[in-house]
């Protein structure tokens, strides 16, 4: 492989909504490098870290219906019933809630964990604790959307952790979104939630590396049967 091709192969696409922020971070590195070389180093790093913080790698995601790819890059946090946040209307029993956590070097471009149409998109204000502690799921800033598919609606909820400061959304309602298309990221450190329909079956494990986009965390083809048994019956 050629010198040219393997940079190529290694440069990594920045999503625009970064462009600030380092753009903002290598103005102050090169200030502080003019006056100190050993602080300015530091800035420069941090500012190479910023870079990497809003890379956006493009991502294969499988195609066949039912199933549920990652939302986000992180780790499988927990698995297991819960109740939705109320503002989605989703349920008011219960559901099987996968959480992915993302620290603050993973990929935090979010991307749509099923194909199908937005019903509903609700932001609500909150705290910032550590998004990798359960209680986040109440109390933290978080924006929320249900989607609806074939075999039911799924809700998928961005959280806020204890660095991010800003959620970003980029679909509305009524929009029709595919399985692995950027929907939102989180600045700086979160997490995020996926409520499942009765009858799906969990794909992967807790402490399990999840790929945003990639990564299949359930198959809806149970809760499709379900569906229709109910609709027929």
């Amino acid at each position: 492989m050629s010198l040219v091709a393997t940079i190529r192969k290694s440069l990594v696409p920045v999503h625009r909504e970064g462009y600030p922020f380092i753009a903002g971070a290598a103005v102050i590195a090169l200030a502080i490098l003019s006056v100190s070389t050993f602080f300015g180093m530091i800035a420069v790093g941090l500012a190479i870290w910023t870079a990497l913080f809003f890379r956006d790698p493009v991502r294969v995601t499988p195609v066949r219906e039912g199933l549920v790819v990652s939302p986000a890059d992180g780790t499988i946090s927990s698995i297991g019933p819960a109740r939705p946040p109320r503002e989605l209307d989703l349920s008011d029993e219960p559901l099987l809630r996968v959480s992915v956590f993302m620290s603050v070097f993973n990929v935090h471009v979010n991307r749509a964990p099923v194909t199908g149409r937005i019903e509903r998109v609700a932001y609500k204000p909150g705290i910032f604790l550590n998004a990798d502690l359960d209680k986040a799921s109440e109390d933290n800033e978080r924006n929320g959307l249900v989607i609806r598919t074939m075999a039911g609606r799924v809700g998928c909820v961005q959280i806020a952790g204890l660095i991010a400061r800003r959620i970003v959304c980029f679909v509305r309602e009524g929009e029709e979104i595919g399985a692995g298309e950027r929907f939102g990221l989180i600045r700086f450190g979160s997490r995020l939630d996926i409520y499942l329909p009765p009858g799906t079956k969990v794909q992967v494990a807790e402490g399990q590396t999840a790929i945003a986009g990639e990564t299949v965390i359930a198959d809806l083809t149970g809760a499709a049967a379900r569906d229709i048994a109910y609709r027929v019956g």
